[in-house]
């Protein structure tokens, strides 16, 4: 996917698009996406805005080479049908074409998949489903507001195997009260379901939602650090001993085929269109890099409202390529980051980081160690501040 460049950072270490469907049949009390319930709506002119926002967007940023990922991310676009799914598509390889090997991912909720509608996604180009399992417990997905049950999700990722290429499911652990033993075995039948691809996700209590509502009111409350540290090193010793190891502070898979590529792009910090209400792009342009915005509301997105273009300044770019680029395992390359930064980093700062087993500084690479992506966060703002 990465082509050679002179750049540091843009379409050179990918180019993607990043479709944004923001209704759901159910809105998920842990979620804080720009989401709305999906009611009886007239779609057809949100669908128009999208396809006028994705021209509009190749006048501004003429230069780009064909997509080399498609990712329809939501809210639940498996709501979408066959047939708006090839219009997006058509739309986008009008404008910027689609690499002939270009990964194309569909969000799905279990409920939406069926024998039909998978082949006909096939058909209208997706070659790639992600899964929203969430949990196979019933108790669990009842907690987590889903409107699915275990066995339909085992039907559903039964069902995408037999027709896409790779098939990840995601699923969400250190949920209040979780014992090891539960996550054990609840991630134990997850690999058993034989998705090429897991992107397993601890539980996030953010304030504005239902759940944060319920835990500022002391109705609930977030499973102790501890304990989540406990989870996540479990997790890392179970998807490594059954072929799925890490890639990626979250996400698991079979072998570099299976991994996500669009995903990649973000972690390499190259650069991605988003389109759709509320959606977040980074693109480049005559040596710029810019922080993108689509109107948030789908009545403005639909009204025109135009996408928002604010360029970054060096540092900005700098620090995101760092705190990205730490996420894989492979982490990132040391001369990369000091470019960007414009200095050279202080080893003796950071010595303490490396004997501690959190950072791997070998080989011209910056990599965070099992133990330092418990601590990403941290680790990367230290290395921020050894950069001078």
């Amino acid at each position: 996917m990465a082509r050679k460049s002179a750049t540091l950072v843009g379409p050179d270490y990918g180019f993607g698009a990043y479709i944004h469907w923001p209704y759901c049949t159910r809105i998920c009390p842990y979620c804080d996406f720009n989401v709305y319930a999906a009611k009886t709506r007239d779609t057809a002119p949100l669908l128009e805005a999208m396809g006028a926002s994705i021209v509009s967007s190749r006048r501004r940023f003429s230069d780009h080479p064909p997509l080399d990922t498609v990712f329809f991310g939501g809210g639940t676009p498996s709501l979408l049908a066959a047939s708006e799914i090839e219009g997006l598509l058509g739309a986008l390889a009008g404008s910027f074409g689609l690499a002939d090997d270009c990964e194309i991912t569909l969000e799905a909720n279990p409920n939406d998949i069926d024998a039909l509608k998978a082949r006909d996604w096939f058909a209208a180009g997706i070659n790639r489903v992600s899964i929203g399992v969430q949990s196979l417990d019933d108790r669990a997905l009842a907690f987590l507001g889903r409107d699915h049950d275990g066995a339909a999700a085992r039907r559903a990722t039964e069902l995408a195997l037999g027709v896409f290429r790779s098939v990840s499911i995601d699923m969400i652990y250190a949920r209040p009260d979780q014992t090891s033993a539960a996550w054990e075995a609840e991630l134990k039948a997850a690999l058993a379901l034989g998705a090429q691809h897991l992107s397993l996700y601890e539980l996030t209590i953010e304030a504005a939602t239902p759940f944060g509502k319920r835990a500022a009111r002391g109705e609930l409350a977030p499973l102790p650090d501890d304990a989540q540290a406990g989870l996540y090193e479990l997790t890392d010793e179970m998807t490594r001993a059954a072929g799925l190891p890490a890639y990626e502070i979250s996400n698991h898979a079979q072998d570099a085929s299976h991994r996500s590529v669009h995903n990649q792009i973000y972690w390499n910090s190259g650069d991605w269109l988003a389109i759709g209400p509320g959606a977040h792009g980074r693109m480049s342009a005559g040596g710029q890099r810019f922080a993108t915005l689509e109107p948030d509301k789908p009545i403005h997105f639909v009204k025109g409202g135009g996408m928002e273009t604010t360029e970054l300044t060096r540092e900005e770019t700098a620090h995101e390529l760092l705190a990205m680029g730490l996420r894989p395992v492979d982490g990132i390359e040391r001369g990369r980051i000091e470019d960007q930064f414009g200095g050279r980093l202080d080893d003796e700062r950071l010595s303490h980081l490396v004997e501690g087993g959190w950072l791997d500084l070998s080989g011209g690479w910056l990599s965070l160690t099992a133990r330092g992506r418990l601590l990403a966060d941290r680790v990367t703002l230290e290395i921020a501040g050894a950069l001078g």
